[in-house]
């Protein structure tokens, strides 16, 4: 998508169409292979991290790695949200844990693996639990938290450096609308509505990959 420029002199910024633009989701379903590159570039922290979690050694998560993204191109044009609080990243999350229970199905196909008997296949179809650790969950939380700040990272070069620290100072930093005003020579007025204008294109960007 080329970037287009935020040049409403007040500060808060312009979106750059009153027709909504299709979303990255919509995009990828389209074959458009730069949306591709971007879905990819927003969830592979996430994947690698549930990979970890469940305990999937490193020199494998590479392979597993890549059958979850093949999967997610295969059947992204089917994917839709429920209604039942069903998410893409739930979605992802499932098809993570489906390849990772396929490795370690292989792995104890492999002979000398595992015992016989019906007590190895139930195990063989059991997912190790995941990494509860403290530096797991973590790594996972900053992973979920992630996804918000790549996104935005995709966005940024659509609007002026002030409209984005207006919106950055108040979102991200948690400051108030009146003391960012005085710093950014803006109204608090015009602080808000550039704070409004960024998530607004995060929004009509990311879609349900937000939630």
């Amino acid at each position: 998508m080329k970037p287009r420029p935020d040049t409403n002199g007040s500060g808060g910024g312009s979106l750059h169409s009153t027709a909504t633009s299709p979303s990255l989701l919509e995009r990828v379903r389209g074959d458009d292979a730069a949306a591709w590159d971007r879905l990819v570039k927003l969830y592979a922290p996430l994947v690698y991290c549930w990979c970890r979690r469940w305990n999937l050694q490193e020199q494998d998560t590479a392979d597993v790695f890549q059958e979850v993204f093949l999967a997610v191109a295969k059947h992204i044009a089917a994917f839709r949200k429920d209604g039942q609080g069903g998410t893409f990243r739930g979605w992802l999350r499932t098809i993570t844990r489906n390849k990772v229970l396929d490795h370690f199905r292989r792995q104890g196909k492999q002979p000398g693996a595992a015992a016989g008997g019906s007590e190895a296949h139930f195990q063989l179809n059991q997912l190790p639990a995941p990494d509860g650790s403290e530096d797991a969950s973590a790594a996972e939380s900053r992973a979920e938290q992630g996804l918000f700040q790549r996104g935005l990272e995709f966005i940024k070069g659509e609007f002026e450096e002030r409209t984005w620290q207006a919106f950055w100072r108040t979102t991200v930093e948690g400051r108030p609308p009146k003391d960012v005003a005085d710093e950014l020579g803006m109204s608090a007025g015009a602080v808000r509505v550039a704070k409004f204008r960024v998530l607004h294109r995060l929004r009509e960007e990311l879609g349900d990959l937000l939630e």
